[in-house]
């Protein structure tokens, strides 16, 4: 047990003669003790060193060396939902020296990568998408005659999502080859891992068992109440001692409940698995955070962390602590439902990363977290709002996007008064792209019936959740991870006037229309372009009368967001000049037409050209262009 992260590399005699699997299959299992404890103090080191997941990477170090040992990766197929709890993985794949560039721009990716190694089968970030990429791989394989392995990891937590089940469903009418491994790390579901259900998980791994349970049937067969009889029986042998029928009756064999922490016994019962044939699930209970003090104690806090950074000298002025807009959504949802009981929040699984936690600790009852299912958080809140709820759904930028369909489909045609309060809009870092929220602005605006919005500031973004809570009908509120310019916040809520602009910056020649978290470093580059700024507040609506007015008196018409390009809210800009036919020149600039790698946000903006001398220097040759051009006229 570890009571503190290592701040120089430890030493790792076993784990430094792993360049790959291969090499682990070399090891006497004996030594898989060692190696786990070896392997965790490295992991943390790294994580200390970079920043990042660790609490899951810990609870799955015994089952990561099983499975690099009992299946011949990368031929045979390992399929890891979500990514946290990859590292391990990632380690033991010939990227333990590069541990220490994750996260950072050129190094690797927080999540699996397909580009990154050939150990990792299938990119993700988003949960609960293993067992349809696993199966998929499994049809691919047995429509070319290779005889490989697939192998899904999916966590309890990722388990709670629809796509999970849909996945299991079509996988147990298939019945082929295929294993389903359910991490078990915050005992919901299973409690009764002992001696009993270990040896009984040994069992129904087992060949005699399996053929004398498949030989019977094929026999009783002929006599349908025999067959019955005897399936009864064997569910209700099984459910005395696991959770396993509900999987039993999808179509799978239920293996469990096994210790995730008993390498040994890990490799004997996945080493039975492999002879078996048909879809299987092994249930394993593992303890997230396992080896480290603190994680173990609370393994939701310590679900990931900072780099470790040196200690700074206390001495010299502080600075007054400004909040994250997440910070600012959280307490504004606490003052908001003071004033209305009708409010109620929902979260799929976001609570602390939204700003929630202390509102469901102040208003249990209005507070609802669904687990890890968007689509369902969605269309949940359009049944609230039919029958006199007033729902705010918070929600990551990149989760929403699962909740598409139910948006448009639930909430937008029925015209309901739902509130989508959308975290981490726009780049967010060292998440890298399965995190980032580049494309809201571009799929929220051409649904019919939403109010889309963009704050620029802190107190704009709590002027406008109070906004978009007072609006009839769906709106949406976008804004950044992390946290603002520091503007000050009025406790007062007003709302704004729904599709007006507001000129922060009056100037010549050059008008910037800039959205949401740019207008900042659009007021930067105006003070030396001497430009005019908009700050456009609203997406959908626009203020088509300013930008009108905007056109008319300035030469060149730029607008700038952070989010794609296409379709955004440039895009509606342009759409409305056409219209009206303004015969201005306009620049756009926003994200391009790439998914970009992770980094810090300043440099990942520097590189796409929105940092305040970007800007400037693109803006300045747009009017070199636009002075040539009326010249030669």
């Amino acid at each position: 047990m570890l009571d503190e992260i290592p701040l120089t590399r430890p030493d790792t005699p076993l784990l430094d003669q792993i360049q790959s699997p291969a090499d682990l299959r070399k090891i006497e299992p004996a030594q898989f003790k060692d190696l786990a404890r070896e392997l965790r103090k490295f992991l943390l080191y790294s994580v200390g060193q970079t920043g990042g997941h660790f609490g899951a990477g810990l609870g799955v170090v015994e089952l990561t060396i099983a499975l690099h040992y009992v299946f011949n990766t990368p031929e045979d197929r390992l399929v890891w939902d979500v990514g946290h709890q990859t590292y391990p993985h990632k380690i033991l794949t010939g990227r333990r020296e590069r541990m220490l560039s994750m996260r950072q721009a050129g190094g690797l990716a927080a999540f699996p990568s397909r580009e990154e190694s050939e150990y990792d089968t299938f990119g993700v970030g988003h949960s609960s998408t293993s067992i349809s990429a696993a199966l998929g791989m499994m049809i691919a394989a047995r429509e070319q005659g290779i005889d490989r392995r697939t192998v899904a990891i999916i966590g309890d937590g990722a388990m709670t999502a629809g796509m999970a089940f849909e996945a299991l469903n079509h996988a147990g009418d298939i019945d082929e080859n295929f294993l389903v491994i359910l991490n078990d790390n915050n005992m919901s579901i299973s409690r009764n891992v002992g001696g009993l259900s270990s040896y009984f998980a040994r069992m129904w791994a087992s060949r005699p068992y399996n053929f004398i349970r498949t030989g019977s049937k094929r026999v009783l067969a002929k006599i349908p109440p025999a067959l019955k009889a005897a399936h009864r029986a064997e569910e209700y042998m099984k459910g005395m001692v696991s959770p396993g029928t509900l999987f039993e009756e999808i179509g799978f064999n239920y293996i469990g409940l096994v210790d995730g922490h008993n390498t040994l016994e890990l490799i004997d019962i996945l080493t039975n698995i492999k002879q078996l044939r048909g879809p299987q699930l092994l249930h394993i209970v593992t303890q997230k955070g396992k080896g480290y003090t603190a994680s173990e104690n609370d393994p939701f806090g310590m679900h990931a962390m900072n780099k470790i950074e040196p200690k700074k000298s206390s001495a010299g002025v502080r600075r007054a602590e400004t909040p994250s807009y997440s910070a600012v959504f959280g307490e504004w949802l606490c003052d908001m439902a003071a004033q209305d009981p009708l409010l109620a929040a929902i979260t799929p699984a976001m609570s602390a990363g939204s700003g929630m936690d202390g509102f469901a600790e102040q208003f249990p009852r209005q507070f609802h977290d669904v687990a890890i299912a968007e689509q369902h958080a969605v269309t949940l809140a359009a049944g609230m709002a039919c029958d006199g709820l007033k729902p705010v759904v918070a929600i990551y930028s990149t989760f929403l996007q699962r909740g598409y369909d139910q948006l448009i489909h639930d909430v937008a045609l029925q015209n309901l008064d739902v509130l989508f309060a959308i975290d981490r809009a726009g780049l967010v870092g060292e998440d890298g792209p399965t995190h980032a929220g580049s494309f809201d602005l571009s799929f929220l605006r051409c649904i019919p019936n939403m109010v889309v919005m963009a704050p620029s500031n802190e107190n704009e973004a709590r002027q406008m959740l109070y906004t978009g809570y007072c609006h009839k009908g769906p709106a949406a509120v976008r804004y950044p991870r992390g946290k603002g310019p520091g503007a000050p916040i009025s406790k007062t809520m007003q709302a704004l006037p729904v599709g007006k602009a507001v000129q922060r910056r009056r100037g010549h020649t050059v008008a910037i229309l800039a959205f949401g978290s740019l207008v900042t470093t659009a007021m930067a580059a105006a003070e030396v372009l001497d430009a005019t700024v908009i700050d456009m507040r609203f997406v959908k609506p626009l203020d088509e009368d300013l930008i009108g007015e905007m056109a008319t008196r300035h030469q060149l018409l730029v607008t700038l967001e952070e989010n794609a390009l296409a379709g955004g809210a440039g895009s509606a800009v342009n759409e409305f000049l056409l219209r009206e036919d303004y015969r201005v020149p306009v620049l756009n600039l926003g994200l391009p037409d790439r998914f970009l790698s992770h980094g810090k946000v300043p440099d990942m903006l520097a590189a796409v050209g929105l940092d305040r001398d970007a800007i400037i220097a693109s803006i300045s040759h747009k009017l070199l262009k636009c002075k040539i051009r009326s010249e030669a006229v």
